[in-house]
């Protein structure tokens, strides 16, 4: 064995057990972008599937808008092999048709339900105006990038603080952090209220979907300014990063995912921390294309621009 090299895969490196991990050689690679995976399934993954199920280009066609659409509401994940077996699945059920029928099958947008039932995955969109209380950040998954609306609600009650929608404990010390800059730095802010008779709920849906991680401290710290000096946060914007109890703003991993998550719910203007600048110039036009990033390195350049005037 000692001339044999080993090679796996793995979607998350969270699971792998510490001394394992020490033996790795770790090689890294980013999610496909959209437009990839439907180069890849029109050169790679549809002749593959029609020569699987003996099937010709001739007799079996698949549109653009098709395979468009089978990976933005057919899948969720940072690779294709979904996409596979989705073509596949298709492929599977024209040759039954075939049984009857011989003519030649085009799947298009408009009929592909009849060959993969109804659409599994609704797209992410950024809200339709400006909120008070809402900002929208930006997460990085095992299958690639999305958005988080975080909520904040402000009520009458005695000092207490809380978080819901099934966060782990990264997340709970991100919201401390930016609880506490807030607090601190109120009259700074705008800050009229008296926490010690105020409570304050912050959600992030959904509540099944478990989340956590370190980059979500700017969003919940724009979330509750918003909702406690009642502006209301720019509907166009989304943001990653942590905070420190100072009110800095710390790098963050997964920036292309993140990027592309915020270009597909339709966001505009992203807040990106400053020491994640070279990471940026390594992403290609087709993640930037569309995006205007601003670099931040302190809490105060996200609140200039982030509330509506």
């Amino acid at each position: 064995l000692s001339k044999v090299l080993f090679i796996c895969t793995a979607n998350s490196l969270d699971t792998i057990p510490g001394p394992l991990r020490d033996r790795l050689e770790i090689v890294e690679l980013s999610s496909y972008t959209a437009e990839e995976k439907q180069h890849i399934a029109e050169e790679f993954l549809i002749p593959k599937q029609l020569k699987a199920n003996g099937l010709t280009k001739s007799q079996l066609r698949f549109k653009k808008d098709a395979v468009a659409d089978m990976i933005e509401s057919y899948t969720r994940e940072a690779g294709v092999r979904s996409l596979e077996r989705l073509v596949g699945a298709v492929c599977r059920k024209v040759v039954k048709e075939r049984i009857h029928s011989t003519k030649i099958v085009t799947i298009t947008k408009k009929n592909i339900t009849d060959y993969l039932g109804r659409r599994r995955f609704k797209p992410e969109t950024i809200n339709a105006k400006d909120e008070v209380g809402i900002c929208r950040g930006l997460a990085w998954t095992s299958v690639g990038g999305c958005t988080l609306s975080v909520e904040v609600n402000i009520l009458k009650g005695k000092g207490n603080f809380k978080i819901t929608g099934n966060v782990g404990k990264v997340m709970e010390e991100s919201y401390n952090a930016a609880l506490s800059y807030i607090r601190a730095n109120a009259e700074e802010l705008g800050v009229d209220i008296d926490f010690e008779h105020t409570d304050v709920h912050i959600h992030i849906p959904e509540g099944a979907v478990p989340k956590d991680g370190p980059s979500a401290g700017i969003t919940m710290a724009t979330a509750i300014l918003s909702a406690v000096t009642n502006r209301a946060v720019r509907p166009d914007v989304a943001m990653t990063g942590e905070i420190t109890l100072r009110g800095r703003v710390l790098a963050i991993g997964g920036l292309k995912e993140k990027l592309l998550a915020a270009k597909a719910a339709g966001a505009t203007l992203v807040f990106v921390p400053a020491d994640n600048r070279a990471d940026y110039e390594e992403l290609t036009d087709e993640v930037t294309t569309g995006l205007c990033v601003r670099f931040v390195t302190h809490m105060r350049e996200v609140i200039k621009e982030v509330f509506e005037a």
